[in-house]
């Protein structure tokens, strides 16, 4: 009885996989373009990204308004594949990518992220300087510090003598 059941369980796969299968192989011969990927998908401005693109045939562009238009290679199994470089002056954010190839179009409307770089070589002081209300807490620190180093010392030396 349960080699029965399990013929029967085995049976009904089979059917379904070879009803499926026709579906399969006819959805393969129309292809549309999808998938579009930017690795990385956070970068800075001026990096390289690669773009890969699925069902992709024939000759492929790639486009972005945070890149120039980049020439996609088609390899095997129609996968595009190519490098694009980040504009220098790209806004901060999310951005888009528009593949077209042979067989039609695809978008990712947030395919990549670009982050703005930090301001450096100040080491997070201001650029205007040292206001007088600064110098004055600065100048009263140092007088405090010498104040009580003097004090501790003091205090030292008098320890000695006993």
């Amino acid at each position: 009885m349960r080699t029965t059941r399990a013929l029967a369980a085995s049976a009904a796969a089979v059917a379904v996989l070879a009803a499926a299968a026709p579906a399969a192989v006819a959805d393969g011969m129309n292809l549309t373009p999808s998938n579009v990927v930017a690795l990385p998908s956070v970068i800075a401005r001026g990096g390289q990204l690669t773009i890969t693109v699925n069902n992709c045939t024939g000759t492929a562009t790639a486009s972005s308004d945070a890149f120039p238009t980049t020439t996609l290679s088609t390899g095997v199994n129609n996968l595009a594949t190519g490098t694009a470089t980040v504009h220098r002056n790209a806004r901060q954010g999310s951005h888009s990518i528009t593949v077209m190839c042979q067989n039609g179009s695809v978008t990712n409307p947030t395919a990549f992220t670009v982050i703005g770089g930090v301001r450096g070589g100040l080491g997070g002081s201001s650029s205007s300087g040292a206001t007088p209300t600064d110098m004055a807490i600065g100048g009263g620190l140092v007088a405090a510090a010498v104040v009580g180093g003097g004090l501790f010392w003091m205090r030292r030396r008098s320890e000695k003598r006993i």
